[in-house]
């Protein structure tokens, strides 16, 4: 016969383990539940802070009141338009589809006392495709013995910066390196030659001293308007990386990305090293998007007009 007591110990035995078990049980749910909200907490204050970098970083990279150029632009656009370099009608025909030109976009392309060109989200094609006009237009010696007319590439009209030229009044070919628009003096073109063999794009693998895409042509172009107007080496490379930055955001931001994950912030960046092979060519952008996430945004210019 068992004893109550022994009875009584007994129970005490079997229920002693399962309530210490049920208790750690519930102790633990606790814990693990503390440590899930303070886990969701920490990401949501990550991605909190992500998105405040992402707004400071295009900022940065792509100032939304624009940047202005030490370039006077004067009557350079109706000069384009009078020659036929520009066809006023073709060009404005393909902003109609687009919203249509703004008042200081016509008068960069009609007016004759223009002052500062000023970059913004907003123009960036604009300036884009008047550039491209005056590179391709204006006399210079990188056109005509640089490798544009290196005879293996059966000459320079095969190119997407004078083939895809398709809104000027006749062939692109016509106006090729034919007019005096800027004249520079032999200290200012050596500068432009110097600095645009450091200058590529992430559409392909040349630098600006081969411009054979509308990018390349509309640098170069606007090389030879800084040079003309007294910049300065550092001052090109600056000025050349904030363009090209408006005209590729998502490679700009994604390299402003990269160098941000190594501690270096884009006022900090050296504009001469980004623009060069190594982060702006094509091959050197792929570099870049082996080690961080391409930013997405909508934007960034084709390579035709």
């Amino acid at each position: 016969m068992t004893n109550k007591k022994e009875g009584l110990l007994s129970e005490e035995r079997f229920k002693g383990p399962i309530w210490n078990i049920l208790g750690l049980a519930f102790l633990a749910f606790i814990i693990v539940s503390q440590v899930n909200s303070a886990g969701r907490g920490k990401e949501d204050q990550s991605s909190a802070i992500d998105a405040e970098s992402a707004v400071v970083a295009m900022e940065e990279v792509l100032p939304k009141d624009g940047v202005i150029l030490p370039v006077v632009w004067g009557s350079i656009g109706k000069e384009m338009v009078e020659k036929g370099v520009i066809d006023a009608e073709k060009f404005e025909s393909i902003y109609a589809g687009r919203g249509g030109l703004s008042e200081e976009e016509k008068a960069l392309l009609y007016g004759e006392a223009n002052g500062n060109i000023k970059i913004t989200p907003e123009n960036a094609g604009v300036i884009l495709n008047l550039t491209w006009a005056f590179g391709l237009s204006n006399k210079n010696p990188v056109l005509e013995g640089g490798p544009m007319m290196d005879p293996r590439y059966g000459g320079a009209g095969e190119f997407a910066s004078t083939g895809g030229w398709s809104i000027s009044r006749g062939d692109a070919m016509e106006h090729y390196s034919k007019y005096q628009f800027v004249v520079l003096t032999k200290e200012e073109q050596e500068l432009v030659e110097r600095v645009s063999k450091n200058i590529y794009r992430p559409c392909c693998g040349n630098s600006t001293y081969f411009p054979d895409c509308n990018h390349g042509m509309a640098m170069l172009g606007l090389l030879e308007l800084l040079a003309s107007n007294g910049a300065t080496e550092e001052e090109m490379y600056q000025i050349a990386l904030a363009v090209n930055s408006y005209w590729f955001p998502e490679t700009y931001l994604t390299i402003e990305k990269y160098f941000q994950k190594r501690g270096v912030t884009w006022s900090q960046v050296d504009a001469k090293e980004v623009l060069g092979e190594l982060y702006s060519s094509g091959a050197g952008y792929q570099q870049v998007l082996s080690d961080v996430e391409p930013v997405k945004i909508q934007g960034g210019g084709s390579c035709g007009v």
